[in-house]
C-alpha cells in the first residue's frame, strides 16, 4: 500500500507498522522495538515514535504495559485501521479535487459570461449598422398563430420583420415562402430594423 507523502511523519509511522503487522512481517505477540531503534529505522526522533505508537494504542492494535514495553494485540485491528484509514486519505483527495474542479468552473463560468457579453455587445453593434443580419426567435407553444401561414397573419405587416429561415427540428429551412407554417418550436431568422425583436416577441406572445 502506499503511503501519501502529505500524512505527518507519525500518521505515515503508525500505517506503515499496521501494514507489517497486518502483513505478519510483525506478528501478535510480538514485542515493538524500543522508541530509539524505530527512531534511527524511520529516521524521526523518538517523539514522533511515541505519537505513532499512542494511536495504534488509541485504536487497539497494541498495548503497552510496564515492564513489557509495547506488545502488538490484534491484527484485525490492523486491517481495520488500515481500511479506515485509507478512505479518510481518499475522501480528503476526493475533497482537494472538488475544489480545484469549483475553481476551474468559477474561472471556465467567468470567460463564458465575458465573451457572451462580447457576442451580445457585437451582434447589437453589428445589428445597428447591417439590418440583413437576421436574428432568431423561437416560436412558443402557446402562440395563437399556431399553425398559420406565414402570409395568413400578415407577418410582415404586423412585424417589420421578414422570414429568411426556419429551423425545425434541427433541420435549416431557407426562404420557407408565405405558405410555410408556424409550429411550437420553430425558431425563426428573422430579418429587419432595430425594432424587429420587440415587435415580432410581442407578435407571438400577444
Amino acid at each position: 500500500m502506499q503511503i501519501r507523502t502529505q500524512m505527518p511523519a507519525y500518521q505515515r509511522i503508525a500505517l506503515d507498522i499496521a501494514n507489517r503487522i497486518y502483513n505478519d512481517e510483525l506478528k501478535v505477540g510480538d514485542k515493538i522495538f524500543g522508541r530509539s531503534t524505530l527512531a534511527s529505522e524511520y529516521h524521526v526522533s523518538p517523539e514522533t515514535i511515541r505519537k505513532a505508537i499512542k494511536i495504534l494504542e488509541d485504536v487497539e492494535i497494541v498495548k503497552s504495559t510496564k515492564g513489557s514495553g509495547v506488545v502488538i494485540t490484534s491484527k484485525e485491528n490492523a486491517y481495520k485501521f488500515i481500511h479506515r484509514f485509507s478512505n479518510m486519505e481518499s475522501l480528503k483527495d476526493l475533497e482537494k479535487k472538488t475544489k480545484e474542479y469549483l475553481r476551474d468552473r468559477e474561472t471556465l463560468d467567468k470567460k463564458i459570461f465575458e465573451t457572451i457579453e462580447k457576442i451580445i455587445d457585437y451582434s447589437g453593434k453589428l445589428r445597428n449598422t447591417n439590418p440583413l443580419i437576421p436574428i432568431e426567435v423561437e416560436i412558443p407553444e402557446t402562440c395563437r398563430h399556431i399553425g398559420k401561414t406565414v402570409g395568413e397573419v400578415k407577418f410582415w405587416q404586423n412585424t417589420g420583420g421578414t422570414v429568411v429561415g426556419m429551423k425545425r427540428n434541427g433541420q435549416l429551412i431557407i426562404s420557407p415562402g408565405p405558405f410555410a407554417t408556424f409550429q411550437p418550436g420553430d425558431i425563426l431568422l428573422i430579418i429587419g430594423n432595430e425594432q424587429v425583436l420587440q415587435r415580432v416577441t410581442h407578435f407571438f406572445n400577444e
